[in-house]
């Protein structure tokens, strides 16, 4: 039986990527004041910004509902495929649980709980299409997927912990102290949720060198497949030299990929976010 490999939103995989690959989303919802709409659809990253910018208030967003998943799950069902679906991590969000839930109701869905976010959680859902397309199953897809989420590298340099201040992950102090410091955190996902890292000082392009020098150098346990470069609102020299700066220290990388990320992931990270985001070799 053909598979269907769908994702909620928060992978943040580019349109050219979904088309390629045949990948279906299920979008979160993000909520302005009293606007609401699906991320990516209605709302976009650049409406983020101009929210945040004029209300000084930060947007909510949410799980897709179980409802929302039966009727995605069912579409597909009568098709004739079975399912397989990535969710972000069941420790960010209920979209996981949600989609158990609607999945035990159809049948044929089989749900994979990424552990992860943005590409992190992209980078198993393309591993599923590609082995979907090589023609495996729903149950070996879901399988060979859960095990590599351990495998999964993600972490990102933030530019403003306003929007983590605003969100309730940093204290006003903390907030306060990284604006006059000039300093630029690093947020690690590790085992389903983010930690922090090191963090960095001075201006975000000379951050975000530190950072990706620090993140590849001298590593031989990178998958040399692909490395996903992940951003926010940023100028594009930065996202040119981080990719000149993974051609050096990764030279036999296969593909590097550049996404923005979506609404839903900006509404927690704000402008000037980059990470790097790639799969360790199994040890």
């Amino acid at each position: 039986m053909a598979v269907k490999i769908i994702s909620d939103s928060t992978c943040d995989l580019s349109e050219e990527l979904l088309r390629k690959y045949d990948i279906a989303i299920a979008p979160l919802t993000v909520t302005l004041g009293e606007r609401s709409g699906h991320d990516g659809i209605e709302i976009t990253p650049n409406e983020i910004y101009e929210y945040v910018e004029s209300s000084g208030d930060l947007p909510k967003s949410s799980a897709v509902s179980v409802g929302e998943y039966i009727n995605l799950f069912k579409t597909w069902r009568d098709q004739g495929y079975e399912i397989v679906h990535f969710n972000i991590s069941s420790k960010f969000s209920v979209s996981w649980q949600n989609a158990c839930t609607a999945a035990e109701e159809i049948g044929g869905v089989r749900v994979v709980d990424s552990e992860n976010l943005s590409t992190g959680q992209g980078l198993l859902v393309i591993h599923g299409a590609e082995m979907a397309q090589q023609g495996y199953s729903a149950e070996e897809i879901a399988e060979n997927c859960t095990k590599l989420a351990k495998q999964v590298e993600a972490s990102f340099v933030i530019n403003t912990t306003e929007y983590l201040h605003k969100g309730g992950r940093c204290s006003s102090l903390a907030n306060i102290s990284a604006t006059l410091l000039h300093i630029k955190p690093c947020i690690e996902v590790r085992n389903g949720a983010m930690h922090p890292g090191k963090k960095y000082h001075f201006a975000i392009g000379h951050a975000i060198h530190s950072y990706v020098e620090d993140r590849l150098k001298n590593r031989s346990d990178i998958d040399m497949k692909r490395i996903f470069i992940t951003h926010t609102r940023i100028d594009s020299q930065i996202i040119e030299d981080v990719r000149e700066m993974i051609k050096k220290y990764c030279p036999e990388i296969e593909e590097i990929l550049e996404t923005t990320a979506g609404a839903t992931i900006t509404t927690h990270c704000g402008p000037g976010t980059l990470g790097i985001l790639f799969i360790r070799k199994e040890n």
